[in-house]
C-alpha cells in the first residue's frame, strides 16, 4: 500500500484530501511542512540543550520494548521539566558511558514544548493548532514533546504501539506530530504504521501511574496487532507525519552509521477528560 503525500511548502490550512486521507488510514504525511532552516534551528538548540547536561547527573536508560520495567520518578516527573535518557547500548553493566554524550542519549523530553522557546514555537504554531482543529480537536492542549535521536548504530527499536495507550483521554483525542528533523530513511529505523487499523478499534493496552513512582499496563485486547500489514513511513527532512492516537506504528533499531533525529509533539483536545491515572500529570 502506497500512502498518499501532500506538500505543505505553503501550508495554511488542511485541505478535504487530507481530511479525508487521514480519516481513512489514520495517518496524514506532509512533505515541506518544516524548512530546512527552521529543522536547522531544532537540531542546533538540542546541541545546545545536551551540551549543559551534565551526565553524572542521572543516568536513565530510555527503552520502548516490549519488556520494559515500569518508569522510575526521574522520568514521571519529566511532565513539566527538560530530561535526557540515555539508550541502553551506550551504558554498561557498571552504568558507565560507552559513547560520547552526544551520541549516547536516546530522547530528551518531555516540556520541550512550554519550556524552551525554540521548540515551543514550532509546536505551539497557529499553523500546528489550525491542523489539530481540522483534524477534530474543538481545543487542542499540547501536553508532551520529545526530541528523539535514534542514535547511529544503537538507536533503540520502538516495539508496535499506539499513543493512546500512554496519553488516555475520554473519549479518545490524542494526536501525534512527529517532525523529521533528518531524513528518515529504513535503513537508520524509519516509522512503520499499519494504515487504517485505527479504524474501529480500541486501544489494546493502558499504561496507568500508582502514586509517585508506580506504574503498570493494563491489558485490554491481547490481540496482537497485524504487523505484516505495515508500511514504512521513510519521508524525507522537514516531512510532518500525523498519527491517530488508535493508530499501531513502530520503528526498527538504527543499525547504520547515520542518525534519525526526530521531533514529536503529543496534543490532546482540552475538551476531553483527562484522567489523573496518565503517566503524564503536568500539575
Amino acid at each position: 500500500m502506497t500512502l498518499p503525500r501532500f506538500d505543505a511548502r505553503d501550508f495554511a490550512a488542511a485541505t478535504p484530501e487530507m481530511i479525508a486521507a487521514f480519516a481513512r488510514d489514520g495517518v496524514l504525511v506532509l512533505e515541506n511542512y518544516a524548512s530546512v532552516a527552521e529543522c536547522d534551528a531544532m537540531k542546533a538548540r538540542m546541541a545546545e540543550i545536551t551540551t549543559g547536561f551534565d551526565p553524572d547527573a542521572h543516568r536513565t536508560v530510555f527503552s520502548a520494548t516490549a519488556d520494559e520495567p515500569s518508569r522510575d520518578r526521574y522520568f514521571l516527573e519529566s511532565a513539566t521539566d527538560i530530561r535526557f535518557f540515555f539508550e541502553a547500548g551506550a551504558i554498561d553493566a557498571g552504568g558507565n558511558l560507552t559513547h560520547p554524550l552526544n551520541v549516547a542519549i536516546n530522547k530528551v523530553g518531555h516540556a520541550l514544548h512550554t519550556l524552551d522557546p525554540v521548540f515551543s514555537a514550532f509546536s505551539n504554531s497557529a499553523k500546528m493548532m489550525g491542523l489539530a482543529k481540522a483534524l477534530g480537536h474543538a481545543k487542542p492542549d499540547p501536553v508532551q514533546s520529545m526530541y528523539i535521536f535514534k542514535q547511529p548504530e544503537i538507536g533503540g527499536e520502538v516495539v508496535c504501539h499506539q499513543d493512546a495507550t500512554y496519553l488516555w483521554t475520554e473519549p479518545q483525542s490524542v494526536l501525534g506530530f512527529w517532525l523529521a528533523v533528518e531524513d528518515a530513511t529504513e535503513e537508520n529505523g524509519c516509522m512503520w504504521a499499519i494504515p487504517g487499523a485505527h479504524a474501529g478499534d480500541a486501544p489494546k493496552e493502558r499504561f496507568r501511574r500508582t502514586g509517585d513512582t508506580g506504574t503498570y499496563t493494563e491489558t485490554l485486547d491481547a490481540s496482537p496487532f497485524e504487523e505484516e500489514k505495515k508500511v514504512p513511513l521513510a519521508v524525507p527532512k522537514g516531512t510532518l507525519i500525523v498519527l491517530h492516537g488508535l493508530l499501531p506504528h513502530l520503528s526498527g533499531p538504527n543499525l547504520s552509521p547515520r542518525s534519525r533525529h526526530a521531533y514529536t509533539v503529543h496534543v490532546v483536545d482540552g475538551a476531553a477528560h483527562y484522567p489523573a491515572d496518565n503517566w503524564l500529570q503536568r500539575a
